[in-house]
C-alpha cells in the first residue's frame, strides 16, 4: 500500500541557510526575495491594518507557485526563516479574519518546515476555504497529518476525531475529481472510515477505485481485508455491475450474499454468465420456481455441458486423436542402451503397466477415447497386480471425465467383474466421471451406495473414494450420512477409515459441517495409539482441516478440541487443520509460526550418545520422528497459506531453500512438495531448476517427490523443458523402478488433457481460490509425506485426489442464446495496472486469436474488436458477448 507521503523537509541549520543566501540569485529571485522579505517586515510592525493587504500579498505570490511541487518553491523557501516569525503574528493578531489568514500562510509553510504536525494545527485555525487551492502537494501532506493524529488519537476524543473527520471528508472528493483514488483509499483506511468512499465514487472512478481495493486485500491484516473487499462490493452494487460484485463475494466466501447478488440481477443473459462463474468455483444455488429461465440456469451451474464445450475445443485445436503412454514417454529419443528394465521391451512389468495406466488416463483426460482400455480393457486391465487394476479400471473414469451421460455405460461392464480389485476401480471411476459435474438423478450415488459398507475393504474404497470424488464441494446431506457411520463401523480397517474422513472433509469443503466434525473427532478419540501410528490416520485431521478450509479464527474450537489426542499425534493433526483455515490467506503471523515449528527439535547430541548406548538412543529417536510428522505438515503449510499472492510465494520459495540446506530429512522430503504447491501448472525457471537438482537426491524419498513436483508445476503445460528434463530422468533413473514409476507419473501431468488442462486452483485472473482444487491437491501431497507406503505400496489411487483440482484453461464465447460465437481476441501477459493513470494497456506481448483458445498461466485475454462487449470484464473460461450498441460495422 502506497504510503502517504510527509513532505515534511527537515529545517536546515542556521549555517546552511547563509550559505544559501550568499548563492548568486538572479535578479528575478532577488527581487522576489526582498518583496517577502517586506511584507514580512510588515507584520511584524504594529499598525495591525497592514497585516489583512500583507498577508493577501504573501498568498498571491505563494499560490502562484505551489501548483506543482516538484521542489521546493521559491516563495516557501525564502520564506522559511521567517516561520517562527510569522507564528509569532499570528499569537499577536486581534481580529478573527485576519487570523484565520495568518493561520493559512503559517499552515502551508509548516509543509516545509516544521515536525510538529503544525500544518493540521493550523488548518483547523485557519479560515476553512476550500482545501484543494493550496495545491496538491499540501492536500497530500495534510492527509498524512490527519493519518498520525487519528492513530495518536484514542476513540475518547471525539471532538478531535470530529474536525479530522470533517477535513477527510474535504480531502477525498478533491482526490476523486484529481485522479488520486488511491490517496483517498489509502487515507480512509488509515483513519477506517471506508463507508465515506461510497458517497464520492462515480461512474468514471468506481472501477480504479474498487481495483484498488481488492489489490490492497492481500497485504492488510484481518479483519481489515474483508472490510476491503465488503466496500469494492458495495461500490459495484451501487453501479450494477453484478458480475464484479459476485466475485467479490466468492472472494469472502459468503454463500447467502452470494445468492442475493444472483436474484438482484433482472438481466437474463449477465445471469447466465454468473451461473458460468458459479459453476466455475463449484457453488451451486437451489432457485426458486419463481426465477425466470430457472433450468438453463441449473444447467450451467451444474457443469452439465463442460465435457461437450471441452471436446469442442479440442476439435478447434485438432487434438482429438488419442494418445498412447509411448507417444509421451518418447522412447526413441533416449540413446539407444541395450533394452532392459522397464523402459526396454522385454520386461513387461506390473508397476511399469501400472505407471502407463496412470500416463494413459492423465493425457487422455476428458477426451473420452484412448488406446488402451476402450479397445480390450480386460486384456489391459489382467496386465497389472491387484491393488495396480483398481487404479487402471479407475483411470476410465478420467478418460471420460464430466461426461456423465456416455460415461457410466461404458464403465458399467466392469461393475460385474469377478475381480473385486476391478470392481472397486469401475466404483472409483464412477465417481471420477462425475466430479464437479452436478445431475439431478444423482447417477455416483445411485451407483455407489450399496457398497460403501460392503463386506470386503477393497470394494468399500472404491465406493468411499469415489462418493468423496463424485460429490466434491457439494455438502451434500444424503452422500454425508452414507459415509459418516464407516468411520465407526468396526470392520473398516484404518485405511478405509481415512479415507472416509477424507471423502467427507472434500464433500464438506470449507462448510464446517457440523456433523463431518463431530464425528471426525469422535473417531480420533476413540482410536489407540496404535492406530494413531498407522500412516493413513493422517487423512481424519486432513478431513477436518478441508471442513475449515480458508475458515481461520472459526477452526479455535476444533483446535481445543483436539488437545485431548495424545501428544505426537495431537501436534501434527493442531498443525494441519490450522494450516487448512489460513489456505491462500497469505497470513504472515501463522508463515512465521510455520517457520519456528521447522525450526525446532534439532538434537545435534544424537550422534556422540549412539556410541555410548545405542537401546536407549532408539527409543528417544522414536520421539523425535514422531514429532516431525508435524514438520512435515508445517512445510506445506507454510506453502499453502503463502500460494495466493505472488509476493509471498517469491518468499516462501526463499525460505524453501534454507530449509532444503538445513533441515531435518523429513523437512526436506516435504520441500519438494511445497515447492510444487506455491506453483501449480505455473513452470517457473528457478522453481524446475531446484526440483530437478533434488531429483538426483541420494534420499530417495526426496528424489520421488522432487520428480512428482515436477510434475505438478508442469501439469498440463506441454513445457518443452520440462519434458526433455523428465526424459533425462527417465534414462538416469532406468534401473530403479520406484524412481522410474515416478518420472512416468511426472510425465503423464505435464500432459494432462495434451495440454488443455490445468491443476491450479486460481482462477479469474489468479484472484479467485477454488477450495474444491485446494482440496484435491491438498490430499495427494498430503499422500506423499509418506510415499513408500502409500503411493508406491498400495494406495496409487490417491493420485487420482488430483482430480477436482482438473479444470480446462480454456476461454470460449458465447452469444446470448448460448450458441458458440468465435470472435478474435488478443492473448498476452497479463499487467498490473493498479493505480496507473489514464487508461493503461492491460496485455503486454499479446496475440491476436480467434476463440476458443488456451490461456496459460498469467495470460490475459480482451476482445480485439468493440463489435461485442464481455458481460464480465474478466475474460476467462465461458463469457457471454451482447453485440456493442454504437458499433458501426
Amino acid at each position: 500500500m502506497s504510503e502517504i507521503k510527509k513532505g515534511n523537509e527537515v529545517s536546515k541549520t542556521d549555517k546552511e541557510k547563509k550559505d544559501e543566501e550568499k548563492e548568486d540569485l538572479n535578479e528575478e529571485d532577488k527581487q522576489l526575495q526582498e518583496e517577502l522579505n517586506m511584507l514580512v517586515e510588515r507584520l511584524v510592525e504594529s499598525d495591525q491594518s497592514l497585516y489583512k493587504p500583507a498577508l493577501e500579498s504573501l498568498r498571491v505570490q505563494i499560490r502562484a507557485s505551489t501548483t506543482s511541487m516538484t521542489s521546493v518553491p521559491k516563495p516557501l523557501k525564502f520564506l522559511r526563516p521567517h516561520y517562527d516569525t510569522l507564528k509569532v503574528v499570528y499569537d499577536k493578531i486581534i481580529d478573527v479574519d485576519t487570523k484565520r489568514f495568518c493561520a493559512d500562510i503559517v499552515s502551508i509553510l509548516a509543509m516545509t518546515t516544521s515536525e510538529n504536525q503544525e500544518c493540521l494545527k493550523y488548518r483547523l485555525l485557519g479560515s476553512k476555504e476550500e482545501i484543494g487551492s493550496w495545491g496538491h502537494e499540501y492536500v497530500r501532506h495534510l492527509a498524512g497529518e490527519i493519518a498520525h493524529d487519528w492513530g495518536e488519537s484514542s476513540e475518547s476524543d471525539t471532538e478531535i476525531r470530529k474536525q479530522l473527520l470533517h477535513l477527510a471528508n474535504e480531502i477525498v472528493p478533491y482526490n476523486m475529481e484529481h485522479n488520486a483514488e488511491a490517496e483517498a483509499c489509502d487515507l480512509l483506511m488509515e483513519i477506517e472510515h471506508l463507508d465515506i468512499l461510497e458517497k464520492y465514487v462515480d461512474e468514471n472512478s468506481f472501477p480504479r477505485v474498487c481495483l484498488y481495493l481488492s489489490s490492497c486485500v492481500a497485504y492488510v491484516p484481518d479483519p481489515e481485508n474483508t472490510n476491503l473487499q465488503k466496500t469494492a462490493m458495495r461500490i459495484f452494487r451501487k453501479f450494477n455491475r453484478y458480475p464484479e460484485a459476485l466475485r467479490l463475494a466468492m472472494m469472502l466466501n459468503d454463500i447467502r450474499m452470494v445468492e442475493e447478488i444472483f436474484l438482484l440481477c433482472k438481466d437474463i443473459a449477465i445471469q447466465k454468465q454468473m451461473a458460468f462463474m458459479l459453476g466455475r468455483q463449484q457453488i451451486f444455488l437451489e432457485l426458486g420456481e419463481n426465477v425466470d429461465d430457472e433450468d438453463d440456469l441449473l444447467e450451467i451451474m451444474s457443469n452439465s455441458q463442460l465435457n461437450n464445450h471441452f471436446l469442442s475445443l479440442g476439435r478447434e485445436l485438432d487434438i482429438m486423436e488419442a494418445k498412447t503412454p509411448d507417444d509421451i514417454y518418447k522412447t526413441h529419443l533416449e540413446s539407444n542402451r541395450p533394452s532392459y528394465g522397464p523402459s526396454g521391451s522385454q520386461v513387461d512389468s506390473a508397476r511399469h503397466n501400472l505407471a502407463s495406466s496412470f500416463v494413459n488416463g492423465f493425457v487422455n483426460a476428458a477426451f473420452g477415447q484412448d488406446k488402451l482400455l476402450m479397445q480390450d480393457g480386460n486384456k489391459w486391465l489382467h496386465k497389472n497386480k491387484e491393488h495396480g487394476m483398481l487404479s487402471a479400471t479407475a483411470s476410465l473414469g478420467l478418460i471420460l471425465l464430466w461426461d456423465v451421460d456416455g460415461g457410466l455405460t461404458q464403465i458399467d461392464k466392469y461393475l460385474y467383474s469377478a475381480e473385486d480389485y476391478i470392481k472397486s476401480g469401475s466404483l472409483l471411476a464412477c465417481g471420477i466421471v462425475n466430479c464437479g459435474v452436478r445431475n439431478d438423478c444423482d447417477p455416483a450415488l445411485a451407483l455407489l451406495s450399496d457398497y460403501v459398507l460392503h463386506t470386503s475393504n477393497i470394494m468399500r474404497i472404491g465406493a468411499i473414494v469415489g462418493l468423496g470424488l463424485a460429490y466434491v464441494g457439494s455438502n451434500k446431506e444424503e452422500v454425508l450420512s452414507l459415509l459418516l457411520p464407516v468411520m465407526a463401523d468396526p470392520k473398516s480397517n484404518i485405511e478405509v477409515i481415512g479415507m472416509a474422513a477424507l471423502a467427507c472433509g472434500l464433500i464438506g469443503v470449507g462448510s464446517c459441517n457440523a456433523d463431518v466434525t463431530s464425528t471426525i473427532l469422535q473417531t480420533l478419540m476413540e482410536k489407540t495409539p496404535k492406530d494413531l501410528k498407522d500412516t493413513y490416520a493422517r487423512f481424519l485431521p486432513l478431513g477436518l482441516g478441508l471442513c475449515y478450509l480458508g475458515k481461520q479464527e472459526s477452526v479455535d474450537a476444533i483446535i481445543a478440541a483436539l488437545e485431548v489426542i495424545p501428544e505426537p499425534f495431537k501436534s501434527m493433526a493442531t498443525t494441519m487443520v490450522d494450516m487448512c483455515a489460513y489456505a491462500g490467506t497469505g497470513n504472515v503471523l501463522k508463515i512465521q509460526h510455520l517457520l519456528h515449528v521447522c525450526s525446532e527439535h534439532h538434537e545435534h547430541s544424537d550422534k556422540e550418545e549412539k556410541k555410548d548406548d545405542k537401546k536407549e538412543d532408539k527409543d528417544k529417536e522414536k520421539i523425535n520422528v514422531d514429532l516431525s510428522s508435524q514438520q512435515a505438515v508445517a512445510v506445506l503449510g507454510i506453502a499453502l497459506i503463502a500460494m495466493g499472492e505472488d509476493i509471498g510465494a517469491d518468499m516462501a520459495f526463499r525460505m524453501f531453500g534454507y530449509l532444503l540446506r538445513y533441515g531435518e530429512p523429513v523437512i526436506r522430503r516435504a520441500v519438494p512438495l511445497a515447492l510444487g504447491l506455491i506453483s501449480v501448472s505455473n513452470p517457473k525457471i528457478n522453481i524446475l531448476e531446484t526440483l530437478s537438482k533434488f531429483s538426483h537426491d541420494s534420499d530417495p524419498e526426496v528424489a520421488h517427490n522432487a520428480i512428482f513436483a515436477m510434475g505438478v508445476v508442469g501439469a498440463g503445460t506441454n513445457n518443452a523443458r520440462l519434458a526433455a528434463m523428465l526424459r533425462q530422468l527417465a534414462q538416469y533413473h532406468a534401473k530403479d523402478p520406484n524412481n522410474l514409476f515416478m518420472v512416468r507419473i511426472a510425465q503423464g501431468l505435464a500432459h494432462l488433457g495434451k495440454g488443455t488442462l490445468t491443476l491450479c486452483p486460481y482462477h479469474s485472473d489468479r484472484q479467485l481460490m477454488n477450495p474444491v482444487a485446494v482440496g484435491g491437491l491438498l490430499a495427494a501431497l498430503i499422500a506423499f509425506l509418506d510415499v513408500k507406503n502409500i503411493i508406491l505400496g498400495k494406495s496409487h489411487y490417491m493420485l487420482y485426489f488430483l482430480v477436482p483440482a482438473m479444470q480446462p484453461r480454456m476461454l470460449v464465447t458465447f452469444d446470448e442464446s448460448l450458441r458458440p460465437l468465435p470472435v478474435p481476441v488478443r492473448v498476452g501477459q497479463a499487467v498490473d495496472v493498479v493505480g496507473q493513470a489514464g487508461k493503461p494497456k492491460t496485455i503486454t506481448g499479446f496475440q491476436t486469436h480467434t476463440t476458443p483458445v488456451l490461456l496459460a498461466h498469467g495470460e490475459r485475454a480482451e476482445l480485439a474488436g468493440d463489435e461485442y462487449i464481455p458481460l464480465t470484464p474478466i475474460i476467462e473460461g465461458f463469457v457471454i458477448l451482447r453485440k456493442n450498441p454504437d458499433f458501426d460495422g
